[in-house]
């Protein structure tokens, strides 16, 4: 018991002393810094990226559910329902992606046929005599929703990215040093047209 005591006494003093110190701080400058930067940067382009997409992929399943619902309503038009379900399931072959995106004909392709999916539904959906699923009115609504965000989404993808190319333009040497990956980082695409 006596040798443990000490022992015990002197591993507590040997912690304190560890919590004290205060770590080296980091050159801004390194190529250190620049990784851990840059990982940060990269991690936020992806967050903006997966959020927009994920909205819009909750857009195609809820247009594909009221198309499914309108199927088993009287009176619908099931070849025009079947044909919309079919543009539907193409959208997604359509879609841009992060490196695709740098040729805008691609983006308004892809919202042109969209739009013109979601017209067609929304003519069906909600005719003028009013929905009497309420579903389909809900899930109509949420697409409506969902639709008018786009161009919000498209802002705070394009600040994140925004923000990545300009370090990596400011930081270009550190981030060569570093090598690998992170020497063949290049400029994201944005949905602004660059002059």
């Amino acid at each position: 018991m006596k040798k443990i005591l000490p022992l015990a006494l002197f591993l507590l003093m040997a912690g304190l002393d560890a919590c004290n110190r205060t770590p080296a701080p980091i050159d801004p400058a390194s190529p250190a810094a620049a990784k851990a930067q840059i990982s940060v940067l990269q991690d936020t382009v992806e967050a903006r990226w997966t959020e927009m997409i994920t909205s819009d992929n909750a857009k195609h399943s809820a247009t594909r559910q009221i198309i499914r619902e309108l199927q088993d309503q009287p009176g619908t038009d099931r070849t025009q329902l079947q044909q919309l379900l079919k543009a539907n399931n193409r959208l997604k072959g359509l879609r841009y992606n992060q490196q695709t995106m740098q040729e805008s004909a691609r983006i308004d392709a892809y919202d042109a046929a969209q739009d013109s999916v979601l017209r067609a539904v929304y003519t069906v959906a909600l005719p003028e005599a009013g929905q009497k699923s309420e579903l389909v009115r809900n899930l109509t609504e949420g697409i409506q929703q969902s639709d008018a965000e786009v161009v919000a989404f498209r802002v705070r993808y394009d600040k994140a990215a925004q923000r990545f190319n300009d370090y990596l333009q400011l930081h270009q040497a550190e981030l060569s040093e570093l090598g690998g990956k992170y020497a063949k980082l290049k400029p994201l695409p944005l949905f602004t047209i660059q002059q």
